[in-house]
């Protein structure tokens, strides 16, 4: 069964430590993913694309400086893509596995996966909600800018932590 993501109730959230000692944080604006369900709303397959143009932390500078060559490259690499190749399930503990391609680099990652028993809103549409989470390093997919500070440590941390909220709409409901 394919499903369509609800961008209304959907986000993508990121999170860096800065200088060491504060946690900054972001989000992407545009995405557009795919998801595919088995009868019973279990998720069996997701696939994500994401604008890298789209990075928002609430300050222009910094963002246009994670759009530039020293970070995302944007205009080089317009798109993060994430695929899944396998859902392992084990109650609270379900992992999903994948590739994701950052940075025009694709390694396999895996994320924690939670997820809700599908519903019927009020309107009749049939909803799944799922969040993914996890952390990997910027240097692996070739993000390697960063400046040392004059008494130890650097300007930006190479641990990414991630977590993807989605909601999903059965397809036939949103082409009814």
């Amino acid at each position: 069964m394919l499903w369509n993501i609800d961008p209304a109730h959907t986000s993508i959230e990121f999170s860096v430590k800065h200088l060491g000692i504060a946690t900054v944080k972001g989000r992407f604006k545009k995405f557009l993913a795919v998801a595919e369900a088995d009868e019973n709303g279990q998720l069996e397959q997701f696939e994500a694309t994401i604008e890298a143009g789209s990075i928002d932390t609430g300050v222009d500078q910094r963002d246009d400086h994670l759009r530039s060559p020293d970070f995302l490259d944007a205009a080089r690499f317009p798109q993060l893509k994430f695929v899944s190749t396998g859902i392992k399930r084990n109650g609270a503990e379900s992992v999903i596995t994948g590739d994701l391609t950052l940075h025009g680099i694709t390694k396999p990652v895996t994320f924690k996966l939670e997820q809700e028993k599908a519903l019927k809103d009020p309107w009749g549409n049939t909803r799944i909600a799922s969040t993914a989470s996890g952390k990997l390093n910027r240097k692996d997919w070739g993000l390697t800018w960063n400046q040392a500070l004059e008494l130890g440590g650097v300007m930006v941390g190479e641990e990414v932590k991630f977590t993807l909220d989605v909601q999903v709409v059965a397809a036939q409901a949103v082409a009814a």
